[in-house]
């Protein structure tokens, strides 16, 4: 049990660090735009996008905020990531920049399975 918390707590506030407080802080940034219009997505699509993967961090580090809610958080994660693969692969081919999007998912799913694991636990 205490090694499922400590697993959770480590992979969700990786995934708050990379998904809410990065474009938080670098959201705005001429490189963060550029990337966005290098994907061929207009410049308010990763507006709308920093913002959505801002709250669903929150949600998923707050204690307090319903299964529910975090279900939804995690699912939007996944649709993120797979996205972001999908285009970073038809525009700039297999390279080594789609293991980033990679080691997030697979950051994402010890949250997620762990979160679970805890939530059996409680029952």
């Amino acid at each position: 049990m205490k090694t499922t918390k400590i697993t959770f707590w480590i992979s969700t506030s990786l995934i708050f660090l990379f998904m809410g407080v990065m474009p938080a802080l670098t959201g705005h940034t001429e490189m963060a735009k550029e990337g966005t219009r290098h994907l061929g997505y207009p410049q308010y699509f990763g507006m709308a996008l920093n913002i959505f993967k801002i709250i669903g961090s929150l949600a998923l580090i707050i204690p307090q905020v319903p299964k529910v809610l975090k279900e939804w958080a995690y699912a939007g994660f996944v649709f993120d990531i797979i996205f972001a693969t999908i285009s970073l692969w038809a525009v700039d081919g297999f390279n080594a920049m789609l293991l980033v999007p990679v080691l997030v998912m697979a950051v994402l799913l010890v949250s997620y399975f762990s979160f679970h694991k805890l939530q059996s636990s409680k029952s």
